[in-house]
């Protein structure tokens, strides 16, 4: 039996550039990966079984991406799955999962076949801070210090096509640069000046987003976003101890914060 973690994808930006012919939107997104996330051991055999505190309405037959992946892997496994993180939540639950599935049996489909599961599948495939773009094709490998972060998920769903079907302007301009090497100050200062294009339309949708996103930055987050499509928020503060305050104090019934540490 061998064990592998899935751990959460938080999009500090997320720039939404244009729109193909094939209605695949374009993005501009640097991402980093929490210290939390979903557990995994793989032994002989085939299955998916599926605890923890999140896994109602996880499915367990062929439509689960990890199911999904070791099938395009041609590599059948016995997969216990411990999901931890809130689905759905912007935060590549289910891509993080299946890309360590495929880790977990030493596969590395081409990214072409990636792209068929998800177009976080790629960049959750090596698990730390990077650029991507395009589809979901282009992944570069980014140098960002430690950002002390608290998760918060309000407690409600928000479907992907709804948001991108209400987004105002698939032309966006994408990032200028990436700073690398910087200090976490001057990152935070940067991140700042960058956005989430699926904000503005995930807030009408569910505004308790906005509700969250209002508690992150009355605990003393610098800086407070959504990540990928929502629901899930983040909040980036000056220390881990500062971020485990306020994941504290955020604590409230129907909804799930968690203080981590993103790289």
């Amino acid at each position: 039996m061998t064990a592998g973690f899935a751990p959460a994808k938080v999009n500090l930006t997320l720039h939404v550039t244009g729109r193909r012919a094939d209605g695949y939107h374009l993005l501009d997104s640097v991402v980093a990966f929490a210290d939390l996330g979903d557990r995994l051991t793989a032994a002989p055999g085939d299955g998916l079984t599926v605890t923890g505190p999140f896994a109602e309405g996880v499915p367990t037959d062929d439509t689960n991406l990890i199911r999904r992946a070791l099938a395009l892997a041609d590599a059948p496994r016995a997969i216990a799955l411990e999901k931890n993180l809130p689905h759905p939540g912007g935060i590549g639950g289910g891509s993080s999962d299946a890309a360590a599935a495929l880790r977990l049996v030493g596969a590395r489909p081409p990214v072409e076949a990636l792209l068929a599961l998800g177009a976080d599948l790629p960049v959750c495939m090596t698990p730390r801070a990077a650029r991507m773009r395009g589809i979901g094709d282009r992944v570069d490998p980014l140098s960002l210090p430690p950002l002390p972060a608290v998760l918060l998920h309000p407690g409600v769903a928000v479907p992907t096509g709804r948001v991108f079907a209400a987004l105002g302007s698939a032309d966006n301009p994408g990032h200028d640069g990436v700073p690398q090497d910087a200090d976490r100050a001057a990152l935070v200062a940067w991140l700042a000046a960058q956005r989430n294009d699926l904000e503005p339309p995930a807030r009408v949708i569910a505004p308790a987003i906005a509700e969250a996103l209002d508690a992150l930055r009355a605990t003393g987050a610098e800086l407070a976003r959504m990540s990928g499509s929502g629901a899930t928020c983040f909040g980036l503060y000056p220390s881990r101890a500062d971020a485990d305050r306020a994941a504290a104090r955020l604590a409230r019934p129907g909804w799930w914060a968690a203080a981590t540490t993103l790289a």
